[in-house]
């Protein structure tokens, strides 16, 4: 009878082994090659490339909005510590005043043969915890009492500005390091739309940014001035017609994130410096000045109105009638007349 033998198996080797290798090979490189694709920078066409350099200024002016609100809180806890210091300062003066004024009398009182508790006090290095002693009251004269609480009045109103002090330093470090997020936040976008917009050739720059330059040119006459001028449609009061007044004599000024003028402007930085220059406070960012006056709606808006845009209300302008406002657009276009109607209308505030 034959043996019944399990077939052995035949190991990889010769041409089975090459052809393995050569499809493990072919799969590499089709992975590779999927992967690069993949990786790969779409090309956007001119039109496509506006929209994200659009987008991206949008989200650019959210973030300055970010950095105007923490600069003005930083500014803010900035003058409060100065203040707290320099409080601090004066009442360490009369502090010593007051010491040397006792030290002198405890000199006297040592020719005369003893220290009195009260300039003990007076010359301690720890004068609460000398005062805390409860026999202390029951060994000093009223006036001389009198004294000492005044000194010790001066050292706990010092130690309650220092803390006050130690709060708003801890308050300013985290708004300047707010500031820096903001800040690189701002420079990675605007860095971005600028690399996206160096990929295009100058004629399709060109007409990427086409409908700004068109919109404008469509608002003007021959000549290239604005059909719409300063007057052309009243404002309801004198301050609103200042705010406006101010706009117009800073058309063609560049849009710089973070300025308030009188050269450059943000976008709210535009709309403060306008009422600032009709006698009016106003706050620094968007999502405050919305609310710096009373709302009114689209269709009751005035000159002077301020119109703002977007669901998160991160850009304003002035408007000057017609359906037109002055605004600090983006750093591809400098302070310019346009229609409400180019961005999302979120509301309007009348200021004054």
């Amino acid at each position: 009878m034959a043996a019944h033998r399990k077939p052995r198996q035949r190991s990889l080797g010769g041409n089975t082994a090459r052809t393995a290798a050569t499809l493990a090979l072919a799969g590499a490189a089709t992975a590779t090659a999927f992967e690069g694709t993949g990786q790969a920078e779409p090309q956007l066409t001119p039109a496509q490339v506006k929209a994200k350099v659009d987008q991206l200024y949008q989200e650019a002016e959210t973030a300055t909005q970010k950095y105007d609100g923490a600069k003005d809180k930083a500014d803010a806890a900035q003058r409060r510590l100065k203040s707290l210091q320099d409080e601090a300062a004066r009442k360490q003066e009369k502090l010593n005043s007051a010491r040397d004024a006792l030290g002198a009398t405890a000199a006297a009182q040592y020719r005369d043969g003893g220290i009195d508790p009260a300039w003990q006090l007076a010359l301690s290095s720890d004068p609460d915890q000398y005062l805390d002693d409860a026999a202390f009251a029951e060994r000093v004269g009223d006036r001389q009492a009198g004294a000492v609480m005044r000194v010790r009045g001066q050292l706990r109103e010092i130690e309650r500005l220092r803390g006050a002090a130690h709060v708003e330093l801890t308050s300013l470090r985290s708004r300047q390091a707010e500031l820096n997020r903001q800040k690189n936040t701002i420079n990675g976008k605007l860095g971005e739309a600028r690399r996206l917009l160096d990929r295009l050739s100058p004629q399709q720059q060109a007409a990427a940014t086409a409908d700004a330059v068109s919109s404008r040119a469509s608002r003007s006459g021959s000549d290239g001035r604005d059909i719409l001028s300063p007057g052309s449609v009243a404002a309801p009061d004198s301050r609103a017609a200042a705010a406006v007044s101010y706009a117009y004599s800073k058309l063609g000024s560049p849009y710089i994130w973070g300025a308030t003028g009188p050269d450059a402007f943000d976008c709210s930085g535009l709309a403060q410096a306008a009422y600032r220059s009709a006698g009016v406070s106003i706050p620094r960012t968007t999502y405050a000045q919305i609310n710096a006056g009373h709302r009114v709606s689209r269709s009751e808006l005035q000159p002077g109105d301020l119109v703002f845009f977007y669901s998160g209300i991160s850009h304003v302008g002035i408007y000057i009638g017609n359906g037109q406002m002055i605004h600090a657009p983006n750093p591809s276009a400098p302070v310019r007349i346009a229609p409400i109607d180019e961005m999302p209308f979120a509301g309007a505030t009348r200021v004054v």
